[in-house]
């Protein structure tokens, strides 16, 4: 079994780019901004949560930890069906043992997949200010051709198909987990996922810079150099700092740094470069801090233990919980005040932490129009 923090490389890996659903469905004569399309902020209303069912026996080796796996997923989705319409992506002869974890609340679509992260390799959706909507394709390739993706890299592609709507396609390639949008004008991502030759070769950070803005329909990118090679996704921004609202970021931090953990250094660089940086309206950032939890249960390295790494429904923010009862506590707290028109909703996905990510990266959501 691989995971997000420590992966093995697989040869022949299929790249999403290329896969057409059909004539006149992609628009790569203009871009989403161009055409007067952005991407709302995660806290504005949807109209249903996207999630992937993980069954990829080339990433899970292990059938029992694979069922693990889905019945955390398969949980997530039965919490968030509670707040809104949630479709679970999958091939239909999965579905009767699926049933088995999913409320049936969760509609069932017959989309295959192979692994679990829609964040990255599902639809993202712009929206312009007549409410259409469209699709921004970011051309998922396993995180830089590290994992299989024969039928992830197709997802964002056969749900805009099923939905019947556009394709705007500017070449780009990465995750929507490795970028995140205050809804306002504004961007923040790590270098490491974007600025890579094993997504985007001989690119600059220029050019990488415009494609992202006119991808999402921004005006500004705020870029931190991150981690390259240290996991899988080359160390996605919403891991470690989230938009609350614009002009507001939110950032889980240790107390202090630590020389010998990668994670730890850039996580105090990103928060020193969002310290001194204004947005796109020219304003500076007010800065939220999370704690790290000291005592979770799940102490492998690979484990991801964000708090950060939420999800935003109608009425309710989505949030995991590790262990740590003083910490737990803490992040529950600052998450109760920032959102104080939302139920706070904790829930223990371990599994999904121990694959590298966690329940922000499990789930994509489609605005309400």
């Amino acid at each position: 079994m691989q995971t997000r923090r420590r992966f093995l490389k697989q040869a022949g890996c299929a790249a999403g780019a290329g896969f057409l659903l059909s004539t006149g469905m992609t628009r790569a004569d203009t871009s989403a901004k161009d055409a007067g399309f952005l991407l709302p902020e995660e806290s504005e209303p949807h109209l249903r949560t996207f999630m992937q069912w993980p069954v990829s026996r080339n990433v899970y080796d292990d059938p029992w930890f694979l069922s693990d796996l889905q019945g955390a997923i398969a949980q997530l989705a039965n919490v968030i069906s509670e707040f809104e319409p949630v479709i679970m992506l999958m091939d239909k002869r999965y579905e009767a043992d699926a049933r088995r974890f999913l409320s049936q609340r969760v509609a069932v679509w017959d989309v295959p997949t192979d692994d679990l992260w829609c964040r990255d390799s599902g639809p993202l959706f712009v929206r312009n200010d007549k409410g259409d909507l469209a699709v921004s394709h970011l051309n998922f390739n396993g995180w830089g051709n590290k994992q299989p993706h024969r039928h992830d890299g197709q997802i964002a592609r056969r749900v805009a198909q099923q939905l019947g709507l556009p394709v705007f396609d500017n070449g780009l390639v990465g995750e929507a987990g490795g970028v995140e949008s205050d809804g306002a004008g504004t961007l923040i991502a790590h270098e490491s996922s974007w600025i890579n030759p094993n997504r985007n070769p001989g690119a600059s950070k220029a050019e990488l810079s415009q494609r992202l803005l006119a991808a999402l329909g921004a005006d500004k990118i705020i870029w931190a150099p991150g981690r390259r090679d240290a996991d899988i996704t080359d160390y996605h921004i919403d891991a470690l700092a989230r938009f609350v609202t614009p002009g507001h970021l939110i950032l889980q931090m240790p107390d202090e740094p630590h020389p010998e953990d990668p994670w730890s250094l850039a996580a105090f660089e990103t928060h020193d470069i969002f310290r001194t940086a204004r947005d796109a309206r020219g304003q500076p950032f007010d800065l939220t801090i999370l704690p790290e939890p000291v005592s979770p249960r799940i102490t492998e390295p690979d484990f991801v233990a964000s708090y950060v790494n939420y999800y935003v429904c109608n009425g309710a923010v989505i949030a995991a919980e590790f262990g740590d009862q003083e910490t737990d506590a803490q992040a529950r707290e600052i998450l109760a005040t920032l959102f104080p028109d939302r139920e706070i909703v904790m829930l223990n996905v371990d599994p999904i932490g121990q694959m590298g990510g966690g329940i922000h990266c499990a789930t994509q959501q489609q605005p309400a129009l």
